[in-house]
């Protein structure tokens, strides 16, 4: 290995090198470096696969992507003599490659980074790619030998580690930030180098020689089965890379259609329908069809016979969508219709009563003919309403007594049908709260510098016997219009402490729970006896609470808002300011109230960075809110570009959205963190 042949029997081979070649090898080594890179970024994020498949993933790509640089430079170095590999040897030497490769990921993602684990896995890293390199090497067959130079061979493997090093502390430090297409792509190009110049100098300190007696079948420089090897590790270095590439859009776009739309049908679900009419664009009107009798087919005819409706019922409004009509399915037996623009309400009327008429025909489904029994309720922002009412003033149109379900076609009338609605949800509140009805959700924030956990937001959510989910915005705008809203806020603030004293007995680090506080019952004492009794009661600290407020919770009176603000922070709650930007009295009010958290709406989240305009706007929501020395969290955070984007203008930053998480019961979340915690 380190020890040199006679000179008088053996003559030294020289070789040229292909600058091509080399620099072929390190682009393969550099998008190698980048494919892993973006496979690790899968594990920090939700993903439809579990996070040690794309650990595994990374593995291979970068191990793959040192094995192929390897036998691609050996290429690069153009001798005179045939030379071959030995297969066994061959294949053997990726492992060293992909097992490194696997450890360097599981240190980096763990949640202390250190420049102790970073020197480990430099040393492992370094470690792989020289043992790769030299089992590489020895899997060569020619009629020549070779030897090391035994100080470059030092030499090759402290550069191997070094370089690793300073790529792993790259990689580790700015781990949070690698979103950022262009810093993603240095890192890569570091990584690639560490792997080639290891290779590089190896093969500087290797001396090749032939013995006297074969110098005869020395040619000229070629590479024979070189260029076989190296088109086939190419090929299949790209072809592996762009799957790894493609499973990650893969990934994502899963995600996208199991959030956003029904498994059955394939139709945009309640999330894109409530994205949809939060929209502050949005003006229309709104036609839900209720299917009543699918709980009774299930179970008459079986859950199989029922998916076959309900993916017939999809098929079938569906032909009725439209560029200007859009479709949604709501559980599966409620089917929407928003029409964009209060222009066209009569036609709309019209085209849903040519629905009815062919609803009402009898439906061969799978061998059988079924009747499928329907209604319609209508409802429109013609009258410049709120358009989250839609969807209330629809189910109460529904639930109306009057309400036949024999294909009529209902538009919403405020005199007739808003009462029995209204009054059926405050009748009911009382009993879910003590039934299991109502539940708690929390959705993780995080930090853009660290992508660290840095609390959570406690939403609510009702799961009525008789109306299914009902989202928030359709039973809390009712709750507000009466007392019954403080009664609620009561119990989500004693369901939250409760289940901040169950986390704090695991393992689960604790960590600031926000609670939306509604309109004027900020300044209601009630409120604060509430909040010290819990956290006495569970034996918690005041700062585990974050308090949102909205500006109209202190527009009506300024006053009292303020001392009453000053009484939490006093006794050691935070305070958020929600929903910012929102109302037209924000500005002049700011600098009074005594907060710490400003809550940017999605409202001005959803267009950046495509809308120049907006990105200007919340540019200028942000110095703000610097200005002042508060944190600011971002809420609807939904797109790799918007983090990239909001990433680069601050990194003190808090991310809230759909990116990172969805609202999650307690036991899904525990879950969520386990999968998220790095192994």
């Amino acid at each position: 290995m380190f020890t040199h042949p006679s000179m008088e029997s053996y003559s030294v081979v020289v070789g040229e090198y292909s600058f091509s070649i080399i620099l072929l090898s390190v682009i393969i080594a550099s998008f190698a470096s980048y494919t892993a890179i973006s496979m690790n970024e899968r594990m920090q994020e939700n993903s439809f696969f579990h996070r040690n498949l794309w650990l595994i993933l990374a593995s291979v790509a970068l191990g793959f992507g040192i094995w192929s640089m390897h036998f691609i430079g050996m290429g690069a170095y153009l001798l005179p003599i045939s030379m071959t590999y030995k297969p066994e040897l061959t294949f053997l030497s990726i492992i060293p490659a992909i097992a490194s490769s696997f450890l360097v990921f599981t240190l980096v993602n763990r949640t202390r980074k250190t420049i102790g684990l970073s020197l480990i896995s430099g040393v492992a890293m370094g470690i792989g790619i020289s043992a790769m390199h030299y089992i590489g090497m020895a899997s060569m067959e020619s009629d020549t030998i070779y030897t090391y130079d035994r100080t470059i061979f030092t030499a090759s493997v402290a550069i191997a580690i070094s370089i690793s090093f300073i790529a792993i502390y790259i990689f580790s430090s700015l781990q949070h930030l690698l979103k950022n297409k262009l810093l993603k792509t240095v890192t890569s190009l570091v990584m690639g180098l560490a792997i080639s110049s290891m290779h590089y100098t190896g093969l500087m300190g290797t001396t090749y020689y032939i013995h006297r007696d074969k110098i005869d079948s020395l040619h000229e420089i070629h590479q024979m089965d070189m260029n076989y090897l190296n088109i086939t590790v190419s090929i299949g270095l790209g072809l592996l890379l762009l799957l790894l590439l493609l499973s990650s859009f893969i990934d994502r776009y899963i995600d996208y259609r199991v959030n956003y739309f029904e498994s059955l049908t394939r139709i945009p679900n309640r999330r894109s329908f409530e994205k949809m009419l939060n929209s502050p664009s949005y003006d229309g009107s709104l036609a839900m069809w209720y299917i009543p009798d699918i709980e009774k087919i299930n179970v008459e005819q079986g859950y199989i016979f029922g998916d076959k409706v309900i993916q017939y019922l999809g098929r079938f409004f569906s032909q009725w969508s439209s560029s200007s009509m859009k479709l949604y399915q709501l559980q599966g037996k409620r089917f929407v219709f928003l029409l964009q623009g209060v222009d066209g309400i009569v036609e709309f009327e019209r085209t849903m009563n040519k629905v009815a008429e062919q609803l009402k025909a009898l439906t061969e489904i799978d061998g059988k003919l079924i009747k499928i029994e329907a209604v319609c309720a209508m409802s429109t922002t013609e009258e410049h309403r709120d358009p989250k009412r839609l969807y209330t003033e629809a189910l109460t149109v529904l639930e109306h007594p009057s309400t036949r379900y024999d294909y009529q076609v209902i538009r919403f009338d405020n005199a007739i049908h808003s009462h029995s609605f209204e009054e059926e949800i405050l009748e009911s509140i009382e009993g879910a709260m003590h039934e299991g009805q109502l539940f708690m959700v929390y959705q993780p924030k995080v930090r853009a510098s660290t992508n660290e956990l840095s609390g959570f937001e406690a939403l609510i959510r009702w799961k009525h016997p008789k109306y299914g989910m009902l989202s928030p915005v359709t039973f809390i705008p009712i709750l507000e219009q009466s007392t019954r809203i403080g009664d609620v806020t009561n119990w989500i603030i004693e369901q939250v402490c409760k289940q901040i004293a169950e986390w704090g007995k695991t393992t689960f680090q604790v960590h600031p729970v926000s609670i939306n506080i509604p309109g004027d019952y900020v300044t209601s004492p009630i409120l604060l006896n509430v909040l010290t009794e819990m956290v006495k009661k569970y034996k918690l600290e005041p700062y585990n609470l974050e308090l949102e407020i909205t500006e109209t919770s202190v527009v009506n009176s300024i006053e009292d808002a303020v001392k009453a603000l000053d009484t939490f922070r006093e006794k050691g709650f935070s305070v958020a300011l929600d929903d910012f930007g929102t109302g037209v009295s924000s500005l002049s009010y700011l600098k009074r109230l005594p907060i710490s958290t400003l809550k940017i709406d999605k409202s001005f989240i959803d267009d950046v960075p495509q809308s120049e305009k907006d990105s200007s706007i919340l540019k200028a929501i942000l110095a703000i809110g610097r200005t002042l020395n508060l944190d600011i969290v971002l809420e609807g955070v939904e797109t790799e570009e918007q983090v990239q984007f909001l990433s680069q203008e601050s990194e003190s930053l808090i991310f809230q959205g759909y990116y990172f998480a969805k609202p999650m019961t307690s036991t899904e979340l525990l879950n969520w963190l386990a999968q998220r915690k790095p192994v």
